[in-house]
């Protein structure tokens, strides 16, 4: 089963891990905040005018690095599944 069927799997899974970052990386975000701030505010959106903006700031890069780091190892994780399936390392 080694080819282009490991590599449509993998483009699939590349998708995947694109959509689910962001959305993990969000609720991560939120519920450390609310930890870090004994749960007073959820993490400041940046439409917010009554946050400071070194707050949005660094809510935004936090966020900016956790989703990097969840879409790098999702899909690392998918290209290893499916090299583990296929034989052949996704290009």
């Amino acid at each position: 089963m080694s080819g282009s069927g490991g590599a449509y799997a993998y483009k699939a899974v590349s998708a995947v891990a694109l959509l689910s970052s962001g959305v993990v990386a969000g609720t991560l975000l939120q519920k450390a905040w609310q930890a870090a701030t004994s749960g007073k505010d959820g993490a400041p959106d940046p439409g917010d005018e009554d946050r400071r903006l070194y707050e949005i700031l660094a809510v935004a890069a936090v966020q900016g690095a956790l989703t990097g780091v969840l879409r790098a190892a999702l899909t690392r994780g998918g290209a290893v599944g499916v090299r583990r399936v296929t034989g052949d390392w996704p290009a």
